[in-house]
């Protein structure tokens, strides 16, 4: 089976990116890890692609700069998709445009509510009832581009930013791979 050559971005602990390298290893599975990019030198994340020997770059302060390192990157290995666990930087549209292929992003509620930071914290100001995690296509908006799987939980009244935090990436484990095996099998 031909496994699309793919790219994890991450920039905290890496525990989405633990389970997608577990899962690339399967043999159906249909992609295969060649790359990571980390926004954070010091991110625990990088300890999988370390412990996998899957190269990586980090995502340096001068984004035009880095930016044009990471697509030359993505080149050299030839990625043709870009996976978004955890990385908390936002890509720019001409990144976006300039990558031209499918760029898959996880986001920690039900889109298109709650778009941007603090996702949490906008649930529990608005009493919300359920929430979850988004699988996306990254588009130029942010947070914009077309729904692959969304993942629900009923929210507790003895819920908080910590318990939501829990729940929701105990749902983006398995969201992740789902939306891949959607779309590419």
């Amino acid at each position: 089976m031909a496994k699309i050559n793919t790219c994890v971005f991450i920039s905290g602990k890496g525990t989405n990116l633990k389970r997608l390298i577990i899962n690339s290893n399967k043999y159906d599975f249909p992609i295969k890890i060649k790359l990571v990019v980390c926004s954070n030198k010091n991110a625990e994340g990088l300890k999988f692609a370390k412990k996998w020997s899957i190269p990586y770059l980090i995502f340096k302060n001068n984004k035009f700069l880095s930016e044009k390192k990471i697509l030359k990157s993505l080149r050299n290995y030839k990625i043709n998709l870009i996976l978004l666990a955890g990385f908390m930087k936002i890509l720019s549209k001409r990144f976006i445009r300039s990558f031209g292929k499918s760029i898959l992003n996880i986001h920690p509620s039900l889109l298109p509510k709650f778009k941007g930071l603090n996702t949490f914290e906008k649930v529990l100001k608005e009493r919300e009832i359920k929430s979850g995690c988004t699988v996306h296509f990254v588009t130029e908006k942010l947070d914009e581009g077309k729904i692959i799987l969304k993942k629900t939980f009923f929210i507790e009244k003895k819920d908080n930013i910590s318990s939501l935090k829990k729940k929701t990436q105990n749902l983006e484990y398995n969201a992740f791979s789902e939306a891949i095996i959607k779309i590419f099998k």
